[in-house]
């Protein structure tokens, strides 16, 4: 049995979420460095997520006589590898043989460093919230951590910049492969005599428009963010006022 007045096991939990909870700062967020910071969190799983989760279909019809049309549907999505969709080409005559199809090429290599950009900026992003709002008076003392956070900033603005251009122009491509006047162009059947072909369902690619989008937004925020971040280094912030006591003490001194 435990004594009178002793604190039970389960209010120890509680009692330390109280005093994390205490120890944050919640104004931080309102200066530019932990604003920018919440941003930057926001943004990065709007790139992310609007990319990864994208799924598309394209289509085409093909007419074989007056009564007889076959609708071709193909389902895409991230990560891009549409050499590995398939579809079926439809049979016209009784001689014809069905064949599968590929679409043609992969956009793998842009669609994942743009999702996995994201999701490194998403952690470190949240990391350094943690930071910012824990553990400010370290951040503020500690001269190396302003400097590497200042570093990780360029790199990341760097990095978003190059990874949204190259998942732009993957993007661009994408839309070109998977177009339904590509599809009929592939199709050797189209070309048969008294055969018509049409296009069918055309891919919505609005979502992946936004991922494009929040890119190019996520490296205005990480370049802006430089600024406010090298102003938290030695060589900008401004010298810490000293003390006037001891100023009055090295006067006495005298």
């Amino acid at each position: 049995m435990s004594e009178p007045g002793a604190p039970a096991a389960g209010d120890k939990a509680p009692r330390l979420q109280d005093r994390v909870l205490r120890g944050l700062r919640w104004g931080r967020l309102q200066e530019p460095l932990g604003f920018i910071k919440v941003l930057e969190w926001l943004f990065a799983i709007f790139a992310f997520g609007s990319c990864g989760s994208f799924s598309g279909e394209t289509g085409a019809t093909v007419q074989c006589s007056s009564e007889w049309v076959t609708p071709v549907n193909i389902q895409f999505g991230y990560p891009f590898r549409l050499y590995q969709i398939p579809f079926g080409m439809p049979e016209c005559t009784a001689d014809s043989e069905a064949r599968t199809l590929y679409l043609i090429g992969d956009f793998s290599a842009p669609a994942e460093f743009f999702v996995t950009l994201g999701v490194f900026s998403f952690l470190y992003s949240m990391a350094a919230l943690v930071l910012y709002l824990r553990f400010h008076s370290l951040y503020t003392e500690n001269t190396k951590l302003p400097f590497t956070d200042f570093c990780v900033t360029v790199c990341f603005a760097f990095f978003w910049l190059v990874a949204a251009a190259a998942w732009g122009k993957g993007l661009s491509d994408v839309k070109a492969a998977t177009r339904p006047s590509t599809l009929i162009a592939a199709m050797a059947v189209c070309q048969a005599e008294g055969v018509s072909c049409s296009a069918g369902t055309t891919p919505a690619m609005g979502l992946a428009n936004i991922s494009v989008l929040f890119g190019f937004l996520n490296f205005l925020l990480w370049a802006g963010n430089c600024w406010f971040v090298l102003r938290e280094t030695p060589w900008l912030r401004p010298p810490a006022p000293r003390d006037s006591a001891a100023e009055q003490g090295a006067i006495d001194k005298q």
